[in-house]
């Protein structure tokens, strides 16, 4: 430990620069882990088909409720949930389609809003370690230019060496942040991919099962809550 802080004391200013991005990166990664692995559950197995049981009847408003109260909760959940609200609305097509598309780009961004931020420190760190490094450089070039020629090669080693250090924590700093971001990359694309499919086959099943189901839902629209339609708030919040 005292020769870390021996190595990070001697490479200059920058340093500090790069240990404020590590912390940052330390942080992230450990957000990031929580969101993706902990806080994001698969939808249960059955959901689609508790979902598909009220739609041949037309009972849009009981498929909401369904999707609304869906174990474990899922981004997938609000998303369904929209599109039976507006169905039993008497939405058109265009309309529904715009709706959930526009409810899934919302949890797209959710699950990916703060990913970037770790390729974004490992680049920076990786260049405020080079730029220590050349500073350091430049100053020891300096101070030789100075000095007893006895002496030159001995402060010429240890300023280089002393530089050296910056662009050592620059990267030890930049590594770990890049294979994060790799790893949280491959699971935001997978959660992403898995709840666009479902997202598409739901959307058809709505569009499937309209037809033949027009005077139910009619008469769910006329008989339900005043506030069982959509708001200007994401709908389940």
């Amino acid at each position: 430990m005292s020769l870390i802080l021996e190595k990070f004391n001697d490479g200059g200013l920058f340093m500090y620069f790069i240990l404020i991005f590590a912390i940052a990166t330390v942080g992230l990664i450990v957000e990031r882990a929580l969101a993706l692995y902990s806080k994001v559950k698969e939808p249960a197995a059955d959901f689609r088909q508790r979902v598909l049981a009220h739609l041949p009847k037309g009972e849009y408003l009981a498929a909401a409720e369904v999707a609304r109260n869906a174990t474990p909760a899922t981004a997938l959940n609000s998303i369904v949930e929209t599109g039976c609200l507006l169905r039993a609305n008497a939405a058109g097509e265009e309309e529904l389609q715009a709706r959930m598309d526009e409810k899934l780009a919302e949890e797209i961004s959710k699950l990916d809003r703060r990913t970037g931020f770790l390729a974004m420190f490992g680049n920076v760190s990786t260049l405020l370690g080079l730029l220590g490094t050349i500073s350091g450089m430049i100053s020891s070039f300096a101070a030789v230019a100075s000095a007893n020629p006895a002496e030159r090669a001995t402060m010429l080693s240890a300023g280089i060496s002393e530089a050296m250090n910056c662009t050592a924590f620059g990267l030890l700093t930049a590594i770990p942040a890049l294979v994060a971001y790799a790893i949280f990359q491959n699971r935001t694309d997978r959660i992403v991919t898995q709840l666009t499919q479902t997202t598409a086959q739901i959307y058809h099943d709505l569009l499937f099962f309209t037809e033949g189901s027009a005077p139910q839902t009619a008469k769910q629209a006329a008989t339900r809550p005043a506030n069982a339609g959509l708001s200007a708030q994401p709908v389940g919040a």
